[in-house]
């Protein structure tokens, strides 16, 4: 025991070189240090307070040890990793108050709204508890009073089917995740007496949380998290209660299939029931886009000259305007599609954003005054001439097609900006019908942990920018700032402007993107910063079981991205 150690003591004193890149500096400490003691010996100057690390562009907990060279850049609630890390940590406090103040009952964090997350506490799998301000008013004094405490939060790992036995024994939520994943030792968390399962590092202790609120929503809890531009405050509740609609129509259709979570999926698809899934997921995609068609032909107030559809990047707004123009012209209407992209103005013209780049996301990135002619000549009955955007040269072209609104005709203009109200401001909002179409998850992987449906896009995206763009993984995730910001400022803010809203998304996507998405990310290299949301990403589908994709229609949304279409795009 004392050559141990004495080795041990040995070892402590040797020195391992670290570069911080928040100061640009190489500094040698001694080995085993924390990333909490190396923060404080550095005594960087930063604007928030640090949550967590970037180690070898892997997002680390600050009781993480250092033995060995490393590449270290701590991180705060304004960036995406630091965020993420915040939310999670927030999350196992507002799961282990339920726990403390009502024993028998869970917590579920259902999906991302109004800049918070929507939260119910069940009683039973079936059965919600009712909430009240009364039972608002508690939960959040013991929230508090758990931050308060300042209690540690400790990583603990142990073989899988002790963890299956531990969570059982003290109920702590599911464990059919753990059952399917086949992994043969598992991370957990520790806070005192509770534990908790979460997918990417928590902040080492309660008293790192310095704000959030909950309140009533829907008859049910909005938990109310930071702002990602200041930490400090909390982030503007926005109405969005279209979008909150679909999640739980989408919730609904799920409960159909006795699927409320990953783990469920996996014991489902083990047992054959991946094709089920595929055709009943499919038929309900066809019954809502036959839904809509038949909202456009019957409106009260006639049928639209216009349908305006917007929509994030790789929501499927292509695939989506496709299918509604099969089932508009079941209802006896003709349609015509434009894409609203052959209104860009000539590359050169593009604006920039502040860092001087390309700003693709600008609504200025289209001719406004000639698309907003060519809206009031069809209008007025006249032919117009339509443009083409020649995407290689950077131009604008005129190939000879015209058109002209007949009365059975209505134009489907599909664009990222078709929901802003600047882009027709003269034209009457009777002879416009707009739909906002997202790909919003279907399914979480357990009660405490969700896909961002952001993630659920990227994913989509990789997979066809790899395959029918030419662009490297890296490449789009280098992207995905400028995308994000785009969305942010041009569409999210009108997506309840939408008659209606459409989920593209699928419960068997991600079983399927898998396949295609996990060696395209294998490539990005692991010295850049786009490795840490490859790895994330590549987490993320490894809770999936695999599931071939032979069974997927032509018509599908996901042909869109992973090909075997029967449209053309």
């Amino acid at each position: 025991m004392a050559v141990e150690r004495k080795a041990k003591g040995e070892n402590m004193q040797h020195l391992v070189t670290i570069y911080c890149k928040n100061n640009k500096q190489f500094v040698q400490i001694p080995c085993g240090t924390s990333l909490h003691d190396l923060y404080h010996q550095l005594a960087l100057d930063l604007p928030y307070p640090v949550i967590a690390a970037r180690v070898n562009y892997k997002v680390q907990n600050l009781n993480f040890l250092i033995y060995k060279p490393k590449d270290i850049e701590f991180i705060d609630a304004t960036s995406d990793s630091g965020r993420r890390c915040y939310i999670r940590t927030l999350s196992m406090v507002m799961a282990c108050a339920v726990r403390e103040l009502w024993p028998t009952c869970d917590l579920r964090i259902e999906h991302p709204i109004s800049k918070g997350f929507y939260c119910t506490i069940r009683e039973s799998r079936d059965e919600a508890k009712r909430i009240t301000p009364d039972v608002v008013q508690q939960l959040k004094s013991r929230m508090q009073a758990i931050i308060a405490e300042n209690r540690p939060i400790v990583t603990e790992e142990r073989q899988t089917k002790e963890v299956i036995r531990l969570f059982g024994e003290r109920k702590e939520g599911e464990t059919t995740l753990f059952e399917t994943l086949g992994n043969p030792y598992c991370r957990y968390y520790r806070m005192g007496d509770y534990i908790d399962y979460y997918t990417g590092a928590l902040m080492p202790s309660t008293g790192y949380i310095s704000i959030f609120d909950i309140e009533m929503y829907h008859g049910n809890i909005l938990l109310r998290i930071p702002s990602r531009k200041n930490p400090n405050e909390l982030a503007e509740r926005s109405v969005q209660d279209k979008r909150f609609g679909i999640f739980n129509e989408y919730v609904g259709w799920n409960k159909l299939l006795h699927i409320s979570n990953v783990g469920e999926f996996n014991k489902a698809c083990k047992n054959q029931k991946s094709f089920e899934m595929i055709k009943l997921s499919e038929a309900l995609h066809e019954k809502k886009v036959a839904q809509i068609a038949d909202q456009i032909a019957h409106r009260e107030c006639g049928v639209p000259r216009f349908v305006l559809i917007s929509g994030p990047s790789s929501s499927g707004k292509t695939t989506f305007s496709k299918r509604l123009t099969i089932q508009l012209m079941v209802n006896g209407i003709r349609p015509v599609v434009i894409s609203m992209d052959n209104y860009f103005v000539n590359r050169e013209d593009t604006p920039r954003d502040e860092n001087g780049e390309w700003d693709f996301e600008h609504l200025n990135t289209l001719d406004l005054p000639l698309f907003r002619q060519h809206v009031s000549d069809l209008l007025e009955g006249k032919t117009i001439s339509l443009p083409f955007y020649n995407f290689e040269t950077g131009k604008r072209e005129f190939r000879g097609d015209t058109l002209r609104l007949e009365k059975d005709t209505v134009v489907i203009l599909e664009g990222l900006h078709a929901l802003n109200p600047d882009l027709m401001p003269n034209i009457p909002r009777e002879v416009m019908f707009k739909i906002f179409v997202s790909s919003l998850t279907t399914v979480n992987l357990d009660n405490h942990n969700w896909i961002p449906t952001s993630d659920v896009r990227l994913i989509r995206r990789i997979v066809r920018d790899y395959r029918y763009r030419g662009y490297s993984a890296r490449e789009t995730i280098a992207r995905l700032d400028s995308v994000q910001r785009g969305e942010d400022r041009w569409i999210a803010p009108f997506q309840e402007e939408a008659d209606v809203m459409f989920n593209s998304a699928l419960l068997f996507e991600l079983a399927v993107l898998k396949r295609h998405a996990e060696p395209i990310l294998d490539e990005v290299p692991k010295y850049c910063d786009e490795y840490t949301t490859a790895h994330r990403l590549r987490k993320y589908l490894s809770y999936f079981e695999s599931i071939p994709e032979r069974e997927i229609p032509p018509t599908s949304f996901l042909r869109e991205f992973v090909g075997g279409s029967s449209f053309r795009y």
